[in-house]
């Protein structure tokens, strides 16, 4: 589904944020990237859907290369590319309803998107996914008036009218508690067991990495140092990754 080759990502300050990275993603699978502040967790994911534009290499998407996609076409192939940000990117004074409708404005005229007016069956379509979140009775609620963790599914049901195939979620959980840390990620793997869709998911903890996840790529200074499955992890690799130090929490 996702092939990425020698990708490499420098920033005009001179900064080497990834270094040479090549990997592929198979179809259905849940891959957790972890890694310290800094490694490149982030870089990664935004250049693969080209919010920050690659500095070499090559990342292909359904056989489509997106590197060299010209705008018109990177727009379509955004719309199979969801993305679920840490800091959740709502509009806060608007409902949760308007909120997961905007997942398909890309479908919408101009105008009448900007008077939110959107075909029934896109309501029809909201209502489920908010439902399938866990929030239904709080369609028309504000969005800033939601907890954390509400706010986030309700970024994940907007997500989900995209239809995508391949779900990026950049620290998802970042700025949660251990108990809705746990909910958030429930509903993303419901969704990748349930529709099938990949999610590329990067995280801070390895207890929910090992949880979550079928999949586990580490990155250090940019660099990959570990592609398997979460039990190969032991106590050696961990501190390989996090350095001789580190010492793994466990988020209950």
């Amino acid at each position: 589904m996702l092939k990425i080759e020698h990708l490499r990502k420098v920033f005009p300050d001179g900064t080497e944020a990834i270094k040479d990275i090549s990997v592929e993603i198979k179809k259905g699978e849940f891959v957790i990237i972890i890694g310290l502040s800094g490694s490149g967790k982030s870089t990664l994911l935004r250049c693969i859907n080209r919010l920050i534009e690659p500095t070499s290499g090559r990342i292909r998407f359904n056989d489509i290369d997106i590197t060299s996609a010209p705008r018109g076409q990177l727009k379509h192939i955004r719309q199979k590319i969801g993305m679920i940000f840490q800091q959740f990117n709502l509009i806060k004074r608007s409902s949760v309803l308007t909120n997961v409708l905007t997942g398909k404005l890309s479908e919408v005229s101009t105008l009448p998107s900007l008077l939110g007016i959107f075909p029934k069956k896109f309501k029809e379509e909201a209502m489920q996914n908010i439902e399938r979140v866990g929030l239904k009775g709080r369609e028309y609620s504000r969005a800033d008036k939601l907890s954390g963790g509400q706010q986030q599914r309700v970024a994940i049901a907007r997500t989900l009218m995209q239809n995508p195939e391949l779900l990026l979620a950049d620290e998802p959980v970042a700025s949660l508690d251990p108990a809705t840390s746990h909910s958030v990620m429930k509903y993303l793997k419901q969704i990748n067991v349930e529709d099938g869709i990949t999610v590329l998911c990067n995280l801070h903890f390895l207890s929910l990495a090992r949880e979550y996840g079928t999949r586990i790529i580490a990155l250090k200074d940019g660099i990959l140092v570990f592609d398997g499955s979460p039990a190969e992890i032991n106590d050696d690799r961990f501190r390989e990754i996090y350095g001789k130090d580190a010492i793994e929490v466990e988020i209950r």
